[in-house]
């Protein structure tokens, strides 16, 4: 899996988190009060407090993250992001909606929000996530039980934008969200794009 804290050298903190400790092999956190990224869709608001340790990166790439939190509390997330700014981001891993633990993805641009949901109940352990751009073209996978990746979602986002990239926590109901990252990788993109297993 890689030394993390070599792999985040030269990472920043966005919003950091009240408690967090970076190792060789394990970036834990404990996310503040109600944070969240989120912009205008069907809610109304915008949030963008919640916790990201982001690496700048051009061009087309493939990263990964490991992961493992101990959701309870309605909107509990952790996954990997990829920021341009507060109006063009995009969010991908595990949310916790109505008791059910789903691979999520939001993407936004233009300073609104989507939401994609794949219901996959009663996860526990590390769990892993892949985010690969290829010009204008964003792909999102989750890593099945099976030991294959799974498709969530192929998305637009604008090719010349240059952008952050790395792990994401935040808890809009509560505070004191536990996560705990296990792996970080970033490298070329991958070639087969929607089929790679």
């Amino acid at each position: 899996m890689g030394n993390l804290k070599r792999a985040l050298s030269g990472a920043h903190w966005h919003a950091e988190p009240p408690h967090w400790d970076l190792t060789d092999s394990e970036l834990s956190l404990t996310t503040g009060s109600e944070t969240d990224f989120w912009q205008n869709t069907l809610y109304g608001f915008r949030k963008d407090d919640g916790h990201f340790l982001g690496l700048s990166v051009e061009g087309d790439f493939t990263a990964v993250v490991g992961f493992e939190a101990d959701y309870d509390v309605l909107y509990d997330q952790a996954g990997l992001m990829m920021r341009a700014d507060d109006r063009m981001w995009l969010k991908a891993g595990i949310e916790y909606s109505d008791d059910v633990t789903n691979f999520s993805t939001v993407v936004t641009r233009d300073g609104r929000s989507d939401w994609s949901v794949i219901a996959v109940p009663n996860l526990t352990g590390i769990q892993r996530v892949r985010l690969t751009r290829v010009g204008g073209a964003v792909i999102t996978h989750y890593l099945r039980q099976d030991g294959g990746w799974q498709l969530m979602r192929l998305a637009d986002f604008p090719a010349e934008a240059r952008v952050m990239v790395g792990p994401m926590a935040c808890s809009p109901k509560r505070a004191g969200l536990v996560v705990r990252f296990r792996e970080f990788q970033i490298g070329p993109p991958l070639e087969d794009l929607l089929h790679a297993s």
